[in-house]
């Protein structure tokens, strides 16, 4: 593809100015970046405002502004799941965040392993949740390294330039200024991508000929969900609703909040983001009608910055791909941090107990550039016929600590044994169904239980899981008030 000029110096001109200001970020709130609480979540200081664009930055991501309408383009209305997806997770998180918000800051936890290993006494357990969590977290960042790749390549960049641009900025960002980068930079990109998405559904309907045209014109059967998808659109939404809110990268912004009411408030008002996501979902359909065609190396995926492409002034298009990108530095950024955090605090600290705070926090650096080269190679192994499916993924291995994280609080009587029997059966069996589909979907049937139309594959495998973790708690504790009961003696 020839680089395209104009597109290429708007491009240049927003990245680098958002480069810096990820760069110049350290100075700001200035705290000890040699101190995990500082470099990780940024002292913790952050208000309702800072917090919002924060976590809205980090949960609105690639996902939003390329996967979801490259699914609504190739399948039609399933990847509409994502909408109410997200009202299960910011319930999710009203009614669950807040106390974890106070047991964290009570017992100065940095992550979800950190409240694992304070609530079960159980190093076995916590490593497993953290080592989930770092998981998790590979696909995730692929997802946001391969949306800026394809921006990049949409302007004339070669495909290994792309990837390897799209690596060294986030890691540079990442490494020098931690959570305080993701969070201004969040406040920058909010403006680029709501301004893109409102000229979007504006501009490009009535370069075609306004909504009713696109309706008209896309199939009939990318308009209607097939009664084969229910269970998948319905899986969906649930198993990513409770996947979300459990992720690291969410965890993290949530405990960067001053106070739990910050935590609540915000629940109460993100959700105004879905807006915006469904806005982008239609782009699919839009792509559909302007005639965008399958890329040979991006397949599908590549539909909105080639709706961009085609239908907007050369120098709005380079301003548009900017946005993408840019939206995509923020929740990478945070995914890395939150990733890094796991590691250093959860199993590089119990192998080294006197580690400084300066050793731990060149750990959790180091950690966070060795996810992105795992994110990378991510990239290059796995199909990307749509890339939601690495988000996808990733939900199927992180939704598997919900017992030993959300469960936990409210039901005391869990046993560490038996939550660590449920977390490594879930993890398995996903993983498993994952490789026999070549993680090229996430969807698929179970195959008893009269279940077989595809469903989504965390749901089975968290329910295994919730099963295991609560029958096992169960008996544990059964046998162990048998072997605490007074014996009776009977006598001759």
């Amino acid at each position: 593809m020839p680089v395209r000029p104009a597109e290429l110096a708007v491009f240049a001109v927003l990245f680098v100015a958002i480069a810096t200001i990820g760069f110049l970020a350290s100075r700001w709130r200035r705290g000890n970046l040699d101190e995990i609480e500082e470099w990780g979540l940024a002292g913790g200081r952050f208000g309702g405002f800072v917090t919002w664009f924060l976590q809205g930055g980090s949960i609105y991501t690639t996902y939003s502004f390329v996967a979801v309408p490259a699914l609504v383009y190739g399948q039609g209305t399933l990847g509409f799941y994502a909408l109410p997806y997200l009202v299960v997770s910011y319930l999710v998180i009203f009614l669950v965040m807040p106390r974890l918000w106070s047991q964290a800051r009570a017992g100065g936890h940095v992550t979800a392993a950190d409240y694992v290993q304070a609530r079960f006494s159980s190093r076995p357990l916590s490593t497993t949740v953290a080592i989930t969590g770092i998981a998790s977290m590979v696909p995730y960042v692929a997802l946001q390294v391969y949306g800026i790749e394809m921006c990049l390549h949409e302007i004339g960049f070669p495909v290994e330039a792309s990837l390897f641009i799209a690596f060294c900025v986030l890691a540079g960002i990442t490494y020098v200024s931690g959570l305080r980068a993701a969070a201004l930079i969040s406040m920058a990109k909010d403006v680029l991508i709501w301004t893109t998405v409102l000229v979007a559904v504006v501009y490009i309907p009535i370069r075609l000929g306004g909504y009713h045209h696109i309706f008209a014109s896309v199939p009939r059967s990318k308009l209607d969900l097939s009664p084969a998808l229910y269970g998948g659109f319905t899986t969906l939404a649930i198993g990513s609703g409770l996947a979300l809110p459990l992720y690291p990268h969410t965890f993290t912004g949530s405990l960067s909040a001053s106070n739990a009411r910050v935590v609540r408030s915000n629940a109460v008002t993100l959700p105004i983001y879905t807006i915006m996501l469904g806005m982008l979902a239609l782009l699919g359909y839009m792509g559909i009608v302007a005639g965008i065609h399958p890329d040979p190396h991006y397949g599908a995926n590549i539909v909105v910055p080639a709706l961009f492409q085609k239908l907007f002034p050369a120098a709005f298009a380079g301003f548009a791909l900017a946005a993408i990108s840019i939206g995509a530095l923020v929740p990478a950024s945070v995914m890395s941090i939150a990733a890094g955090n796991l590691f250093a605090r959860n199993v590089f600290r119990p192998l080294k107990p006197d580690a400084s705070p300066k050793q731990q926090t060149r750990a959790s650096k180091v950690a966070s550039l060795v996810l992105k080269f795992l994110a990378v190679g991510f990239i290059v192994l796995v199909p990307t016929t749509f890339v939601i499916n690495f988000q996808l993924a990733g939900g199927v291995w992180i939704v598997q600590v919900l017992p030993a994280v959300f469960l936990a609080p409210a039901l005391r009587f869990l046993d560490h044994r038996a939550v660590l029997a449920g977390l490594l059966a879930g993890l398995a069996w996903g993983t498993g169904m994952l490789a026999a589909h070549h993680f090229s979907s996430s969807l698929a049937p179970l195959g008893f239980l009269g279940i077989n139309d595809p469903i989504y594959i965390g749901v089975p495998a968290l329910a295994l899981n919730t099963v295991v973790a609560l029958g096992g708690s169960v008996l544990l504790g059964l046998r162990r008030a048998g072997a605490l009961a007074p014996r009776l003696v009977v006598e001759d």
